[in-house]
């Protein structure tokens, strides 16, 4: 989930020459995952937003960072079976880590599985163009929420074709959101030019699409399902009948629905909407006030540990009786702030030796596999 991303030499505002990882990036997936320990154990009314819509952030960024790597690997010669044989070891070592979590049948739904199979995905992506990009994503926005529910009904009983189309967390509901990310690392995205048109374009895409979603989609969503419920139905479902025979009814009526982790274009294009802002935000922190950052890029560097922290935390907490979903810590007053400081405070002490455990997993596991 973390990738090494360096940039060439920039200028800096006092004038001097450095190289180094894009803070704000780094930050923006901090913020990320600080989001998704709020939403699994303090939620609250006043932080319902980052509901869905911190996975967005994150599925942005990372759609970014590909895209990045991909720019360094053409500027260093590297011959695209190198880069395509470390992609499929990041991926391999993504989905067992996955699977692993997945093992300990904790109360949150693993994502890592259909992140995995996203790397995979957009394999067939980086030699195409700015304007490919952005016309692939334009084009997913619309096509992918019908596909991953008709992945959904066909799929819910098969583990790795789950994970690529099967619903809302699956590789190909996310398709839109990680195209428009490698689409935006084309971009010399240090410019304040650029920060200044993401946050336009994001509040551009943002404003409508929310209006939409208040004032009319609750209207177009009431009268396709009554149209549904019109429609005559021939169906019996037999979960022992041999596929496809057992698959389940497709929910077209999730295509009208924004809300969190639903895969619906309104839901996609909300959460890109605030993301894109979030991103420009936080470029432009980032040619003033950088050292504002830095808590939370140190978040971003070791994002995947993080991840994988919060599940290994919610195992313990069931193996001594306390049921997780139970806990009402963002009932109590600051509850939400204590979680993210938590976070904030467990990346800094990994951030001291560089890497967390799971990225040096990762980068020992790519060099094994790549050595191969």
């Amino acid at each position: 989930m973390s990738e090494t991303i360096t940039t060439p030499h920039v200028d800096t505002p006092g004038g001097e020459r450095k190289s180094g990882r894009l803070a704000a990036l780094d930050a923006a997936r901090g913020l990320a995952v600080i989001g998704m320990y709020v939403q699994h154990f303090a939620l609250n009314e006043r932080n319902s937003f980052v509901s869905g819509n911190t996975m967005i952030l994150f599925i942005l960024c990372s759609g970014i960072s590909y895209s990045i790597m991909v720019r360094r690997m053409n500027e260093k010669g590297m011959e695209p079976s190198a880069f395509r044989a470390r992609m499929l070891a990041r991926a391999v070592f993504i989905d067992m880590a996955g699977y692993l979590l997945i093992m300990l049948n904790g109360p949150f739904a693993v994502v890592l599985p259909a992140y995995a199979m996203l790397f995979l995905l957009a394999l067939l992506l980086i030699r195409s163009s700015a304007r490919t990009l952005t016309a692939v994503s334009c084009v997913s926005f619309l096509v992918c929420p019908p596909l991953m529910l008709i992945g959904l009904s066909l799929f819910s009983d098969a583990a790795l074709l789950y994970d690529l189309a099967g619903g809302p967390l699956s590789a190909l509901a996310w398709l839109p959101v990680f195209t428009a990310g490698m689409a935006l690392g084309r971009m010399e995205l240090r410019s304040t030019r650029t920060a200044v048109r993401l946050v336009l374009g994001g509040a551009a895409l943002l404003i409508p699409c929310k209006l939409f979603d208040i004032f009319l989609l609750p209207g177009i969503r009431q009268g396709f399902e009554a149209w549904l419920m019109r429609m005559p139905v021939n169906y019996q479902i037999d979960e022992y009948a041999i596929w496809p025979r057992n698959a389940q009814p497709v929910l077209w009526h999730m295509l009208f629905y924004a809300e969190p982790q639903g895969g619906s274009s309104f839901e996609l294009l909300i959460g890109t909407g605030l993301s894109l802002i979030i991103l420009g935000l936080l470029f432009l922190i980032e040619k003033k006030y950088g050292a504002v950052l830095r808590p939370f890029a140190a978040a971003g560097r070791v994002v995947l540990t993080l991840y994988v922290f919060q599940f290994i935390v919610a195992w313990a907490l069931m193996l001594m009786g306390i049921d997780v979903t139970g806990i009402d810590i963002g009932g109590f007053l600051f509850g939400d702030i204590l979680i993210a400081a938590g976070v904030l405070f467990a990346a800094w002490g990994l951030t001291r030796r560089q890497n967390g455990p799971v990225e040096f997993l990762l980068r020992r596991f790519e060099r094994l596999f790549c050595s191969m």
